[in-house]
């Protein structure tokens, strides 16, 4: 049974992702806690499923290839829900298209190294630090001002969301570069 695990998990990331953002296109502070917490259990399986990988050694083709797009539909979807209620908007879409698009970006370089037969792109500490600043910032604009009153949960948001999103740039660039040296190595050394 816990030879399943990982990959359970990260099918249990999956699944919450259309109920979270269910939730979120119900206007009531009970929906948006509700949204919150089930979030935040989903972006608590994305640590979970890799470390139950590592421990019980069942790092899987299924869930190599899964994980990153649990990761992906997640935040995809998030983001999304928040600009459609209104939660994102004006100059903090800025914020949120640079995440959106570095996330679909990486993905397509990831892809297109490990088609070419390269390594691919480790994953950095600053990058694990873009995800916990990423999930930070939804978790607070998920709740926004409504649920706790006197609160700014949403301004705050707002302010982590910036943060994330210079993050996530920054790493969108090393991860760049580090394709770009990948590539470069690979011509050298071809004949």
């Amino acid at each position: 049974m816990l030879d399943h695990l990982p990959n359970a998990l990260t099918l249990f990331r999956i699944a919450c992702v259309p109920v979270v953002a269910a939730f979120l296109s119900i206007d009531a502070p009970s929906a948006r806690l509700a949204a919150c917490a089930l979030f935040a259990i989903a972006a608590l399986t994305d640590w979970l499923d890799g470390y139950a990988a590592r421990r019980l050694q069942r790092v899987s083709l299924l869930g190599r290839m899964l994980d990153p797009i649990a990761d992906k539909l997640l935040v995809a979807t998030v983001l999304l829900m928040l600009v459609a209620i209104g939660s994102i908007e004006g100059l903090a879409l800025i914020a949120a298209l640079a995440i959106l698009l570095r996330e679909i970006l990486i993905s397509g370089v990831r892809e297109f190294l490990a088609g070419a037969g390269l390594p691919g792109l480790p994953v950095t500490m600053l990058a694990k630090w873009k995800t916990t600043v990423q999930l930070v910032a939804f978790g607070l604009l998920i709740i926004g001002d409504g649920v706790v009153p006197g609160l700014p949960l949403h301004d705050a948001g707002i302010v982590v969301l910036w943060a994330a999103a210079v993050i996530t740039l920054v790493t969108g660039f090393e991860y760049l570069v580090g394709a770009i040296r990948q590539l470069a190595s690979a011509r050298q050394g071809s004949p």
